[in-house]
């Protein structure tokens, strides 16, 4: 349990519980060990046999980290809005994970839960384990996280915030703290666009909308989630989310992931409206190591809308990596096309701008690459120079011309040039033009 400090909490404490030094990096560890201990208490899961489980990621790995040593095998289905860094860990972990929509709701086929338990049926030996049906997942949090934290505070909690993804952590903190500390708040913190905050203020049914915070914040009700235990909610939207993570990492040295931004957001709103002093507890569910690619990555949250960036009203303001911003990724005319290839692939990009003394004279790009090192010796593919290889002759834009002087470039198969009068700016593609269309809608 540690205790923020320099942070605006108005009359308050504040303080967070460190489930991200979980050794599965998350508060999910707990009931991925309670629920594989209750199934096997119950005869369901048999040696051998096959774990099935639908998971934005943190209940998988704490399944994984427990039943691979028990030796069982697991199979995850995972919406593909998750962050890589998870799905990386779980394969390495020896986990078959199935990547399924995000996009669609409870009852369609490949809504994340109706696939896994779908999938579960089919499979001999398996079991679909359901954290948001399980009893003994708010029984871990019942039976250990709550205690600890009224031990860890000395027996004085005025107020707990958590998120619900199953629902699990709120039901069983919220169970304990009513036997053990009637006087403790349970407070929801929901990501702007899930149905539950609403619900729980107005009693209102909303249809879901979209997020991009993992793990919390549903389109549904999950049969764990006793939204009775809730005294208050705050929804909270993703850039808000963000920005309370990169403030806990910059203030307190604390690397969270993006849902615990929600709950730290969330915290400091309820603390700045209490009148008199409350000692308030918060959770770090997750570390934000498994984020680097996304909540601390500055050109996927400049893809997302969710960085700070000044914009010009012209062609600059889909431009992805600006050279302006230390973004852009480039070679010069006398690295070697095995330098640019690394670049490619360390940037995820497919072309690359030639500067020479910060002018532009080229491009070169995955095509480019290829055709002079299939035309090469073996030895010296890649220890070619890019100006051997580049294309010279390029088509570019200037800033103030139209958007739809885009679509001429793409319809040629080729990636817009941007310049400033002479000056390069950066390059356009077809999945920058549609992130910003996404953002304008």
């Amino acid at each position: 349990m540690l205790e923020l400090t320099g942070f605006d909490t108005g009359p308050c404490r504040l303080f967070v519980k460190l489930e991200s030094a979980n050794p599965g990096g998350s508060i999910k560890d707990r009931i991925a060990l309670s629920m594989i201990e209750a199934a096997e208490a119950d005869g369901r899961l048999k040696p051998g046999g096959t774990i099935v489980e639908a998971t934005a990621g943190n209940t998988g790995l704490g399944l994984a980290q427990v039943g691979v040593l028990k030796g069982y095998k697991l199979l995850l289905v995972v919406p593909d809005k998750m962050a890589r860094e998870k799905i990386q860990h779980l394969r390495a972990l020896g986990v078959d994970v199935r990547l399924t929509r995000s996009d669609v709701g409870k009852g369609h086929p490949e809504y994340y839960q109706d696939m896994a338990e779908r999938l579960a049926a089919a499979i001999p030996g398996a079991i679909y384990i359901n954290q948001f049906g399980n009893p003994a997942n708010p029984k871990a949090h019942e039976t250990t996280t709550g205690p600890e934290i009224l031990e860890q505070m000395g027996g004085e909690v005025d107020a707990v915030v958590v998120g619900v993804g199953s629902g699990g952590t709120l039901t069983g903190i919220g169970r304990f703290m009513a036997k053990a500390s009637p006087k403790t708040r349970m407070i929801l913190a929901d990501p702007e666009g899930s149905i539950l905050a609403p619900l729980v203020n107005e009693g209102r049914k909303v249809e879901a909308g979209s997020w991009v915070v993992e793990g919390i914040g549903e389109d549904f009700v999950p049969d764990n989630c006793d939204l009775s235990l809730v005294a208050r909610a705050y929804a909270i939207p993703d850039r808000e989310s963000i920005a309370a993570a990169h403030e806990l990492l910059a203030r307190a040295g604390v690397l969270g992931g993006s849902s615990s931004g929600t709950l730290l957001a969330a915290a400091l709103r309820y603390c700045r409206e209490q009148t008199e002093p409350q000692r308030v507890v918060t959770l770090v569910c997750d570390t934000g190591s498994k984020y680097l690619s996304k909540v601390y990555n500055p050109f996927w949250l400049a893809e997302q809308g969710l960085a700070d960036r000044t914009l010009h009203g012209d062609l600059r303001d889909l431009i992805a990596r600006a050279p302006s911003e230390g973004g852009a990724v480039t070679v010069g005319p006398a690295d070697t096309l095995l330098t640019a290839y690394n670049r490619m692939r360390q940037a995820d990009v497919s072309q690359l701008p030639v500067l020479d003394s910060g002018r532009l004279i080229g491009l070169i790009d995955e095509s480019d690459l290829l055709e002079a090192v299939e035309d090469s010796k073996p030895d010296k593919r890649f220890s070619q120079p890019v100006s051997a290889a580049m294309t010279a002759k390029l088509n570019t834009l200037q800033v103030s011309e139209p958007l739809d002087a885009l679509l001429p470039v793409f319809d040629r198969d080729e990636v817009a040039i941007v310049l400033d009068g002479r000056e390069f700016q950066g390059l356009i593609t077809r999945i920058d033009l549609i992130n910003y269309l996404r953002r304008a809608a």
